[in-house]
């Protein structure tokens, strides 16, 4: 499999389409700067009924469940090893070496000889870049710049330039008031929609998120596994990451955002 430079995909996208999806993803751009945090809302849903609305099951036929029954002492360890904990609710400030860093990535660096890596992806197109940024100073990171771009064939990570400030980066993914304590890492889930989009037109921007999703729950237990607490995030701004990481902001698209650490 070759390298190719990243703009060849635009040779075989239509630019509607690509124009459309840019659209449509930045509606869900979501984010209340602070200058605005007094005359900005997201909805007027009172607290009692978000807590009515919160964390039900749609039954579609109700009273004509069949039961799962009782599982083996082997099923229970192993649904216990594939459960996934809760978000982390308050990050403590410690760093997270660059050698942890590479245990909790191995997941996303199986490739075999065929190029399949170990989450699925439609047609193997792979559109989804992943961004380690520690928001710490480990003592053994390997270079000034504080983002990496894993490659995952090469099982290297390329580092970023002009990625040694972390403020502003930080203050992108992590708004003032967020009030989740201080993470060490956060790995940036972002979709190079040209990838996907030349070969599945507007279903590749589905195939992108379902990606991302698989990568983020990879992480997610993995992490368990390591002793990590983690959260998924979504209150970030994708032009301001964009811009800190160098992408172009209408052709890299940001889906999700992981914070590892240790909690309080």
């Amino acid at each position: 499999m070759s390298t190719i430079p990243h703009d060849y995909y635009l040779k075989f996208c239509e630019g509607k389409v690509l124009e459309n999806i840019h659209e449509f993803h930045y509606q869900g751009n979501y984010l209340i700067h602070q200058a605005l945090s007094d005359y900005s809302y997201l909805h007027n849903i009172q607290e009692k009924d978000l807590e009515k609305l919160t964390g039900n099951e749609l039954s579609l036929y109700p009273g004509l469940d069949v039961s799962c029954g009782q599982y083996s002492r082997n099923e229970e360890e192993l649904i216990e090893q594939l459960k996934r904990e809760r978000s982390c609710a308050n990050f403590i400030r410690k760093d997270l070496s660059f050698e942890t860093i590479k245990r909790l990535c191995s997941p996303l660096l199986t490739v075999d000889e065929n190029y399949y890596r170990g989450y699925p992806s439609g047609g193997a197109l792979y559109p989804v870049e992943t961004f380690i940024f520690s928001l710490g100073s480990p003592h053994d990171w390997p270079c000034d710049e504080r983002v990496l771009h894993l490659l995952n064939r090469k099982k290297t990570f390329e580092p970023i330039q002009e990625t040694s400030n972390t403020e502003r980066l930080t203050e992108a993914i992590l708004p003032h008031g967020s009030n989740i304590g201080t993470p060490s890492a956060a790995i940036i889930f972002v979709a190079y929609i040209p990838k996907t989009s030349f070969k599945y037109r507007y279903r590749g921007y589905r195939l992108a998120l379902m990606e991302a999703g698989s990568m983020y729950m990879l992480l997610d237990l993995n992490s368990k596994a390591l002793g990590l607490k983690n959260r998924v995030w979504s209150g970030y701004s994708d032009v301001m990451i964009c811009k800190h990481l160098g992408l172009n902001p209408t052709l890299f698209f940001p889906m999700a955002v992981q914070f590892f650490g240790y909690q309080a």
